[in-house]
Protein backbone atom coordinates (compact mmCIF):
# COMPACT_ATOMS: atom_id res chain seq x y z
CA UNK A 1 0.00 0.00 0.00
CA UNK A 2 1.25 3.33 -0.98
CA UNK A 3 0.25 6.64 0.95
CA UNK A 4 -0.13 9.80 0.01
CA UNK A 5 -0.65 13.50 1.19
CA UNK A 6 -4.49 14.28 2.65
CA UNK A 7 -5.22 17.15 0.98
CA UNK A 8 -3.02 20.25 1.40
CA UNK A 9 -2.16 18.76 4.85
CA UNK A 10 1.22 16.52 6.24
CA UNK A 11 -1.57 13.16 7.10
CA UNK A 12 0.01 10.45 5.18
CA UNK A 13 -3.10 8.85 4.13
CA UNK A 14 -3.06 5.33 3.11
CA UNK A 15 -4.64 4.81 -1.24
CA UNK A 16 -7.46 2.89 -0.11
CA UNK A 17 -9.51 3.68 2.96
CA UNK A 18 -11.50 1.09 4.84
CA UNK A 19 -15.42 1.61 4.81
CA UNK A 20 -16.64 0.37 8.33
CA UNK A 21 -19.90 0.59 7.37
CA UNK A 22 -20.33 -3.29 7.71
CA UNK A 23 -20.19 -2.82 11.08
CA UNK A 24 -23.21 -0.97 11.42
CA UNK A 25 -24.55 -4.14 13.68
CA UNK A 26 -22.64 -5.81 16.74
CA UNK A 27 -23.71 -9.35 15.99
CA UNK A 28 -22.55 -11.82 18.60
CA UNK A 29 -18.82 -12.63 19.41
CA UNK A 30 -18.31 -14.77 15.76
CA UNK A 31 -19.06 -11.44 13.71
CA UNK A 32 -17.13 -9.20 16.41
CA UNK A 33 -13.82 -11.77 15.53
CA UNK A 34 -14.81 -11.27 11.71
CA UNK A 35 -14.40 -7.43 12.33
CA UNK A 36 -11.77 -7.85 14.29
CA UNK A 37 -10.28 -9.91 11.32
CA UNK A 38 -11.23 -7.47 8.39
CA UNK A 39 -9.81 -4.58 10.17
CA UNK A 40 -6.45 -6.33 10.75
CA UNK A 41 -6.31 -7.32 7.13
CA UNK A 42 -6.80 -4.28 6.24
CA UNK A 43 -3.80 -2.71 9.05
CA UNK A 44 -1.46 -5.50 7.52
CA UNK A 45 -2.11 -4.58 3.84
CA UNK A 46 -0.64 -0.80 5.14
CA UNK A 47 -4.12 0.60 5.27
CA UNK A 48 -4.63 3.17 7.71
CA UNK A 49 -7.97 5.35 7.32
CA UNK A 50 -11.05 3.95 8.91
CA UNK A 51 -14.19 5.89 7.91
CA UNK A 52 -17.51 5.26 9.89
CA UNK A 53 -20.11 7.53 10.56
CA UNK A 54 -22.31 8.48 13.48
CA UNK A 55 -25.40 7.15 11.32
CA UNK A 56 -23.80 3.92 10.60
CA UNK A 57 -25.77 1.39 13.79
CA UNK A 58 -23.15 0.36 16.16
CA UNK A 59 -20.38 0.93 13.55
CA UNK A 60 -18.44 3.55 15.63
CA UNK A 61 -19.25 1.63 18.95
CA UNK A 62 -17.54 -1.64 17.42
CA UNK A 63 -14.54 0.40 15.65
CA UNK A 64 -14.18 2.03 19.12
CA UNK A 65 -13.63 -1.31 20.70
CA UNK A 66 -11.48 -3.23 17.64
CA UNK A 67 -9.06 -0.06 18.35
CA UNK A 68 -8.36 -0.59 21.88
CA UNK A 69 -4.73 -0.35 22.24
CA UNK A 70 -3.62 0.60 18.46
CA UNK A 71 -6.21 3.41 18.29
CA UNK A 72 -3.24 6.01 17.28
CA UNK A 73 -1.78 4.24 14.20
CA UNK A 74 -5.13 4.81 12.60
CA UNK A 75 -6.28 8.10 10.74
CA UNK A 76 -9.97 7.35 11.96
CA UNK A 77 -12.42 9.06 10.04
CA UNK A 78 -15.98 10.11 11.25
CA UNK A 79 -19.28 11.89 9.95
CA UNK A 80 -21.45 14.30 11.63
CA UNK A 81 -25.31 15.76 10.30
CA UNK A 82 -27.63 12.66 10.34
CA UNK A 83 -30.38 12.96 13.27
CA UNK A 84 -29.88 12.13 16.65
CA UNK A 85 -33.58 12.08 17.72
CA UNK A 86 -36.27 12.67 14.94
CA UNK A 87 -38.60 14.21 17.40
CA UNK A 88 -35.70 17.00 18.20
CA UNK A 89 -35.51 19.69 15.82
CA UNK A 90 -32.17 20.47 16.19
CA UNK A 91 -30.24 16.92 16.27
CA UNK A 92 -29.67 17.09 12.92
CA UNK A 93 -27.91 19.22 10.42
CA UNK A 94 -24.60 21.38 10.10
CA UNK A 95 -25.39 23.70 12.76
CA UNK A 96 -23.07 24.40 15.61
CA UNK A 97 -25.05 22.76 18.17
CA UNK A 98 -25.45 19.25 16.17
CA UNK A 99 -21.76 19.60 15.66
CA UNK A 100 -20.92 19.87 19.19
CA UNK A 101 -23.50 16.74 20.60
CA UNK A 102 -22.41 14.94 16.91
CA UNK A 103 -18.98 15.00 18.04
CA UNK A 104 -18.91 14.12 21.48
CA UNK A 105 -20.90 11.58 21.18
CA UNK A 106 -18.91 10.06 18.65
CA UNK A 107 -15.64 10.89 20.76
CA UNK A 108 -17.57 8.60 23.20
CA UNK A 109 -18.07 5.53 21.02
CA UNK A 110 -15.23 5.64 19.38
CA UNK A 111 -13.05 5.40 22.84
CA UNK A 112 -10.85 8.43 21.60
CA UNK A 113 -10.36 11.75 22.71
CA UNK A 114 -10.02 13.42 19.16
CA UNK A 115 -10.57 12.41 15.39
CA UNK A 116 -8.36 12.74 12.56
CA UNK A 117 -10.66 13.39 10.09
CA UNK A 118 -14.39 14.70 11.10
CA UNK A 119 -16.70 15.11 8.06
CA UNK A 120 -19.99 16.94 7.58
CA UNK A 121 -21.95 14.54 6.14
CA UNK A 122 -24.37 15.79 3.90
CA UNK A 123 -24.99 19.47 2.97
CA UNK A 124 -27.59 21.01 4.99
CA UNK A 125 -29.08 24.19 3.22
CA UNK A 126 -30.64 25.92 6.15
CA UNK A 127 -27.55 26.38 8.14
CA UNK A 128 -24.91 29.30 7.12
CA UNK A 129 -21.68 27.86 5.74
CA UNK A 130 -20.27 30.32 7.48
CA UNK A 131 -21.37 28.86 10.69
CA UNK A 132 -20.38 25.20 10.13
CA UNK A 133 -16.70 26.46 9.05
CA UNK A 134 -16.46 28.45 12.40
CA UNK A 135 -17.36 25.66 14.36
CA UNK A 136 -15.49 23.19 12.76
CA UNK A 137 -12.68 25.19 12.91
CA UNK A 138 -13.28 25.69 16.67
CA UNK A 139 -13.33 22.23 17.36
CA UNK A 140 -9.55 21.77 15.48
CA UNK A 141 -8.41 24.64 18.06
CA UNK A 142 -9.97 22.37 20.92
CA UNK A 143 -7.78 19.78 19.65
CA UNK A 144 -11.35 17.41 19.66
CA UNK A 145 -10.83 17.04 15.51
CA UNK A 146 -7.66 17.35 13.72
CA UNK A 147 -9.22 17.90 9.99
CA UNK A 148 -12.21 18.42 8.36
CA UNK A 149 -13.77 17.05 5.06
CA UNK A 150 -17.17 17.70 3.22
CA UNK A 151 -19.60 14.97 1.79
CA UNK A 152 -22.39 14.79 -0.52
CA UNK A 153 -22.93 18.80 -1.27
CA UNK A 154 -22.28 20.74 -4.85
CA UNK A 155 -19.15 21.86 -5.92
CA UNK A 156 -20.16 25.57 -5.72
CA UNK A 157 -20.62 25.30 -1.59
CA UNK A 158 -17.71 23.75 -1.31
CA UNK A 159 -15.67 26.41 -3.31
CA UNK A 160 -17.19 29.06 -1.15
CA UNK A 161 -16.55 26.83 2.26
CA UNK A 162 -12.91 26.77 1.58
CA UNK A 163 -12.50 30.60 0.25
CA UNK A 164 -13.62 31.56 3.42
CA UNK A 165 -11.57 29.33 5.36
CA UNK A 166 -8.45 30.50 3.59
CA UNK A 167 -9.92 34.61 3.85
CA UNK A 168 -10.44 34.01 7.76
CA UNK A 169 -8.05 32.17 8.79
CA UNK A 170 -10.01 28.90 9.32
CA UNK A 171 -9.84 24.92 9.15
CA UNK A 172 -10.94 24.29 5.51
CA UNK A 173 -11.80 21.17 4.12
CA UNK A 174 -8.93 18.76 3.60
CA UNK A 175 -11.14 16.22 1.53
CA UNK A 176 -14.33 15.92 -0.22
CA UNK A 177 -16.42 12.10 -0.07
CA UNK A 178 -18.89 11.52 -3.17
CA UNK A 179 -19.71 8.25 -5.04
CA UNK A 180 -18.16 7.19 -7.97
CA UNK A 181 -17.44 3.99 -10.20
CA UNK A 182 -17.94 3.60 -13.75
CA UNK A 183 -21.84 3.48 -13.64
CA UNK A 184 -22.07 7.00 -12.04
CA UNK A 185 -19.14 9.38 -13.36
CA UNK A 186 -21.29 12.82 -12.18
CA UNK A 187 -18.48 14.17 -10.16
CA UNK A 188 -15.93 14.47 -13.42
CA UNK A 189 -18.72 17.79 -14.12
CA UNK A 190 -17.74 19.99 -11.63
CA UNK A 191 -16.44 18.21 -8.24
CA UNK A 192 -13.61 16.32 -8.85
CA UNK A 193 -12.31 19.10 -11.08
CA UNK A 194 -13.02 21.28 -8.36
CA UNK A 195 -11.18 18.96 -5.66
CA UNK A 196 -7.96 19.19 -7.69
CA UNK A 197 -8.01 22.73 -7.60
CA UNK A 198 -8.04 23.25 -4.12
CA UNK A 199 -6.13 20.31 -3.70
CA UNK A 200 -8.00 17.95 -1.78
CA UNK A 201 -8.60 14.73 -1.52
CA UNK A 202 -11.28 12.75 -2.73
CA UNK A 203 -12.81 9.68 -0.86
CA UNK A 204 -14.68 7.88 -3.41
CA UNK A 205 -17.82 5.85 -2.36
CA UNK A 206 -19.48 3.19 -3.84
CA UNK A 207 -16.60 2.17 -6.27
CA UNK A 208 -18.42 -1.53 -7.24
CA UNK A 209 -21.81 0.88 -7.58
CA UNK A 210 -23.37 -1.30 -4.48
CA UNK A 211 -21.79 -4.96 -6.09
CA UNK A 212 -22.67 -4.80 -9.79
CA UNK A 213 -19.26 -4.55 -10.76
CA UNK A 214 -18.24 -7.35 -8.40
CA UNK A 215 -18.66 -9.68 -10.82
CA UNK A 216 -21.66 -11.35 -9.33
CA UNK A 217 -24.23 -10.52 -12.25
CA UNK A 218 -21.88 -11.42 -15.05
CA UNK A 219 -19.76 -15.11 -13.39
CA UNK A 220 -20.92 -18.43 -14.45
CA UNK A 221 -23.56 -18.25 -12.07
CA UNK A 222 -25.15 -15.03 -13.11
CA UNK A 223 -28.15 -16.06 -14.75
CA UNK A 224 -30.46 -16.27 -11.79
CA UNK A 225 -30.90 -14.11 -8.72
CA UNK A 226 -27.92 -13.47 -6.77
CA UNK A 227 -28.53 -15.32 -3.49
CA UNK A 228 -30.32 -12.34 -0.96
CA UNK A 229 -28.02 -12.28 1.54
CA UNK A 230 -24.95 -11.61 -0.32
CA UNK A 231 -26.27 -8.67 -2.04
CA UNK A 232 -29.06 -5.70 -1.69
CA UNK A 233 -29.08 -5.29 -5.74
CA UNK A 234 -32.49 -6.98 -7.54
CA UNK A 235 -31.01 -8.47 -10.54
CA UNK A 236 -34.24 -7.51 -12.45
CA UNK A 237 -33.86 -4.23 -11.41
CA UNK A 238 -30.56 -3.75 -13.35
CA UNK A 239 -30.16 -1.88 -16.71
CA UNK A 240 -28.77 -2.94 -20.56
CA UNK A 241 -26.35 -0.07 -19.66
CA UNK A 242 -25.36 -1.99 -16.02
CA UNK A 243 -25.05 -5.23 -17.85
CA UNK A 244 -22.71 -3.84 -20.55
CA UNK A 245 -20.57 -1.41 -18.34
CA UNK A 246 -20.58 -5.36 -15.85
CA UNK A 247 -19.64 -7.60 -18.76
CA UNK A 248 -16.35 -4.81 -19.62
CA UNK A 249 -15.57 -4.95 -16.25
CA UNK A 250 -15.35 -8.76 -16.47
CA UNK A 251 -13.94 -8.94 -19.82
CA UNK A 252 -10.85 -7.02 -19.07
CA UNK A 253 -10.51 -8.61 -15.62
CA UNK A 254 -10.06 -11.77 -17.52
CA UNK A 255 -7.83 -10.12 -19.72
CA UNK A 256 -5.26 -9.04 -16.62
CA UNK A 257 -5.73 -12.26 -14.80
CA UNK A 258 -7.83 -9.90 -11.72
CA UNK A 259 -11.28 -9.71 -10.79
CA UNK A 260 -14.04 -7.80 -11.47
CA UNK A 261 -14.00 -6.11 -8.40
CA UNK A 262 -10.31 -4.85 -8.41
CA UNK A 263 -10.61 -3.86 -11.90
CA UNK A 264 -13.56 -1.60 -11.02
CA UNK A 265 -11.74 0.03 -7.95
CA UNK A 266 -8.79 0.29 -10.26
CA UNK A 267 -10.74 2.45 -12.83
CA UNK A 268 -11.35 4.72 -10.13
CA UNK A 269 -8.19 5.16 -8.87
CA UNK A 270 -6.91 6.21 -12.84
CA UNK A 271 -8.73 9.10 -13.14
CA UNK A 272 -7.35 10.67 -11.02
CA UNK A 273 -4.26 11.00 -8.49
CA UNK A 274 -6.74 12.74 -5.54
CA UNK A 275 -9.14 9.37 -5.68
CA UNK A 276 -9.28 7.18 -2.66
CA UNK A 277 -11.70 4.06 -3.27
CA UNK A 278 -13.75 3.60 0.10
CA UNK A 279 -13.90 -0.65 0.11
CA UNK A 280 -16.09 -2.34 2.14
CA UNK A 281 -16.32 -5.93 2.82
CA UNK A 282 -18.89 -8.86 4.47
CA UNK A 283 -15.47 -11.16 5.39
CA UNK A 284 -11.62 -11.07 5.32
CA UNK A 285 -11.83 -12.77 1.64
CA UNK A 286 -13.83 -9.78 -0.22
CA UNK A 287 -11.86 -7.67 1.52
CA UNK A 288 -8.27 -9.29 0.73
CA UNK A 289 -9.92 -8.97 -3.30
CA UNK A 290 -10.48 -5.82 -3.01
CA UNK A 291 -7.29 -4.68 -1.45
CA UNK A 292 -5.91 -6.26 -4.46
CA UNK A 293 -6.55 -3.65 -6.75
CA UNK A 294 -3.40 -1.82 -5.31
CA UNK A 295 -1.69 -3.71 -7.25
CA UNK A 296 -3.63 -3.74 -10.48
CA UNK A 297 -2.56 -1.33 -13.38
CA UNK A 298 -5.07 -0.56 -16.20
CA UNK A 299 -3.59 -0.08 -19.49
CA UNK A 300 -4.78 2.44 -21.47
CA UNK A 301 -6.44 0.41 -24.15
CA UNK A 302 -8.76 -1.11 -20.78
CA UNK A 303 -9.59 1.86 -19.92
CA UNK A 304 -10.90 3.10 -23.19
CA UNK A 305 -13.27 -0.14 -23.11
CA UNK A 306 -14.40 0.48 -19.84
CA UNK A 307 -15.58 3.90 -20.62
CA UNK A 308 -16.92 2.91 -24.00
CA UNK A 309 -19.66 0.50 -22.63
CA UNK A 310 -21.65 3.43 -21.37
CA UNK A 311 -21.79 6.46 -22.68
CA UNK A 312 -21.10 9.86 -20.63
CA UNK A 313 -21.48 13.36 -21.41
CA UNK A 314 -19.35 15.94 -19.83
CA UNK A 315 -22.29 18.50 -20.42
CA UNK A 316 -22.35 21.77 -20.08
CA UNK A 317 -20.08 24.08 -19.22
CA UNK A 318 -17.21 21.40 -19.56
CA UNK A 319 -18.19 20.51 -22.61
CA UNK A 320 -18.31 23.72 -24.28
CA UNK A 321 -15.29 25.30 -23.06
CA UNK A 322 -13.21 22.00 -24.36
CA UNK A 323 -14.61 22.95 -27.38
CA UNK A 324 -13.57 26.10 -26.91
CA UNK A 325 -9.93 25.39 -26.43
CA UNK A 326 -9.67 23.51 -29.21
CA UNK A 327 -11.17 26.08 -31.40
CA UNK A 328 -8.37 28.97 -33.02
CA UNK A 329 -11.65 31.14 -33.64
CA UNK A 330 -11.45 31.54 -29.93
CA UNK A 331 -8.16 31.65 -28.27
CA UNK A 332 -6.22 32.23 -31.92
CA UNK A 333 -3.83 29.98 -33.72
CA UNK A 334 -1.08 29.87 -30.42
CA UNK A 335 -3.11 28.62 -28.27
CA UNK A 336 -1.51 28.04 -24.65
CA UNK A 337 -0.69 24.56 -23.87
CA UNK A 338 -2.22 22.65 -21.04
CA UNK A 339 -0.29 22.98 -17.82
CA UNK A 340 1.21 19.70 -16.99
CA UNK A 341 -0.21 17.78 -13.69
CA UNK A 342 1.22 17.89 -10.41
Amino acid sequence: MRYRLLGRTGLRVSELFFGAMAFYERGGPGALREHRAMLDAYAEAGGNVVDTASAYGESESVLGELLTGRRDRFVVSTKYTISRDRRDPNAAGNHRKNLTLSLEASLRRLRTDYIDLYWVHVWDRHTPVEETMRALDDAVRAGKILYAGISDAPAWLVSRANTLAEWRGWTPFAGLQVPYNLLKRDIERELLPMAEAFGMSVAAWGPLAGGVLSGKFTGPDAPGAAPAARTRIDPSSLTPRDHAVARAVRRVADELGATPAQVAIAWTRSRSAAVHPIIGARDVGQLADNLGAVDVALPEEAIRLLESAAEFELGFPGDFIAQCEADPWVFGEAAAEPRPSA
